[in-house]
């Protein structure tokens, strides 16, 4: 009776488990077979071959998910320049050197020039602005930016004349710390980013701006947890990580207090709009907005400009002021290279300010900051893409829609075009006779239709920026520290954070 009892108990305890928990759990098996079925229908097409999947997670197991690039770089050397590898539950196909890269985003640009449907990104960006957009919104949207960028200064005297203001500022900031140790990352990082704050809003903020440095705490914050490993967890299984707490929603609240920023900035300006006085690209935006052809309303609607312009604030300060970093702590690394540096400096352009007009002279600074990006190797796993169309490659049938990994970080160590890949080594953009000579493999800012809008603008900051601080200041360790070149945990290549001594020249 005893042993009837106990198989009562149990028979009851398995009748008695939560609704809740039976149908989230029906869920998961359905959502499961789903994802399984659609990996059976995939097979058998000419895709590039790759690491074979096991049902459910892919590959997710041969993945270091901290640095992706890595693991992607050694499947090529088993798979090939072009291989498919499946995370989760996409397939997606890895471009690993420069000229497989360039077959692809050069050669069919147009084919290779979407972007795949991110469920993370969309959660932050919901599809709008430039940098992540696709199909004809990202077309218009891509138009404008090129346009106002030009129209705003990029490649100007003008912007030329406010990066050398803004450089003088740096300069006397750093000088304030009297040769005491110090943390120049921040203060780099709101240098940078008074630049294309000037563009977007004709403004700059103090280093020690409240507002300014809620700003960049925003964006560094989502740059570092777009890095983690949970964050890529959720592309790969939005559906069932999206009800859980975690980086995925804070990533959501980071963005949406970024854009209500934005909106009241640029709501401010619908005020005092003057069509026929446009004094920055907000303005000019806006302008467009009002136009009242069709594309008015179908493109440059307001959840385009929130988004246009947080891209544009992000992307205008965290790579150049990342790379600035990376130049100061590799200059304490090399303090030979910073020599020779110096000296070019002192030769070329004296005391007086430097201007983008003393570039072309100055052969071995030009090298080193070409150096300094690529060893820096600042966006290692690139911006992803998406095809199309339809496209073959190396006769690969690869699908519309497919998600296109161009290894950046492949190209900027490939072994075909850089004797020293993995070594900081100015030489790869010198010939002989000590001239500068550029690198085709050398694309720091990715190549074809999505190539990085603001590159002009990225190089004449760095140009600039870099030789006013190393006209005036030695950079040195503080005594007893190690420099470690070792990268923080991010989607970009950044510095761990550390202390420099900025030393006066003069």
């Amino acid at each position: 009776m005893a042993q009837h009892d106990e198989t009562l108990d149990i028979t009851e305890d398995m009748f008695s488990v939560d609704p809740v928990t039976i149908l989230v759990s029906i869920a998961v098996i359905l959502y499961l077979a789903n994802v399984y079925n659609k990996q059976k229908q995939q097979k058998g097409k000419n895709l590039p071959p790759g690491p074979r999947p096991l049902p459910i997670i892919g590959s997710m197991h041969l993945m270091d998910m901290k640095k992706p690039h890595k693991t992607f770089i050694e499947l090529s050397k088993k798979y090939g320049p072009i291989y498919t590898i499946q995370l989760g539950t996409s397939k997606m196909v890895v471009l690993c050197g420069y000229d497989i890269m360039k077959e692809a985003l050069i050669n069919q640009a147009d084919e290779f020039a979407d972007r795949p449907k991110s469920p993370l990104l969309y959660k932050a960006e919901k599809g709008h602005g430039v940098i992540f957009s696709s199909g004809e919104n990202w077309k218009v949207m891509r138009r404008f930016t090129l346009s106002a960028l030009r129209d705003y200064g990029m490649g100007k005297k003008a912007i030329e004349d406010k990066i050398s203001e803004e450089a003088e500022c740096l300069v006397e900031t750093f000088r304030s710390y009297g040769g005491k140790p110090f943390n120049n990352q921040v203060i780099l990082t709101a240098s940078v980013a008074n630049i294309i704050i000037s563009m977007l809003l004709n403004k700059r903020f103090d280093y020690d701006d409240p507002t300014l440095l809620k700003l960049i705490a925003n964006v560094n914050d989502n740059v570092r947890l777009f890095g983690e490993p949970m964050a890529r967890l959720y592309d790969m299984f939005p559906t069932l990580v999206d009800p859980l707490p975690g980086i995925h929603n804070t990533i959501a609240e980071n963005s949406k207090k970024m854009h209500s920023f934005i909106r009241k900035t640029f709501t401010k300006h619908k005020k005092d709009l003057d069509v026929n006085d446009q004094r920055n690209i907000i303005d000019a935006y806006l302008v467009k907005q009002q136009e009242g052809k069709p594309e008015s309303t179908l493109y440059y609607h307001d959840d385009n400009l929130t988004a246009l312009i947080s891209q544009l604030f992000a992307a205008g300060m965290e790579t150049t002021s990342t790379t600035l970093s990376w130049a100061i702590l590799i200059m304490i690394k090399h303090p030979e290279v910073q020599r020779k540096v110096q000296n070019e400096i002192d030769r070329v352009i004296g005391t007086a300010p430097p201007k983008m007009e003393h570039k072309k002279q100055m052969p071995y600074t030009e090298a080193v900051l070409c150096e300094v990006q690529r060893f820096g190797d600042i966006i290692p796993d690139n911006v992803a893409h998406a095809t199309s169309r339809d496209v073959t490659l190396r006769g690969y049938f690869i699908p519309k829609g497919t998600t296109i990994i161009p290894l950046l970080s492949a190209a900027l160590r490939d072994e075909a075009y850089f004797e020293k890949p993995y070594e900081f080594y100015p030489e790869h953009f010198l010939d002989a006779d000590g001239n500068f000579e550029n690198n085709e493999a050398f694309i720091p800012f990715s190549a074809g239709r999505r190539s990085c809008a603001g590159e002009t603008l990225a190089k004449m900051e760095l140009f600039l920026f870099y030789t006013a601080l190393l006209q005036n200041f030695t950079f040195w360790a503080p005594p007893g520290t190690v420099v470690d070149l070792t990268p923080t945990m991010s989607i970009t290549n950044s510095p761990l954070p550390h202390k420099v001594i900025a030393m006066p020249r003069n």
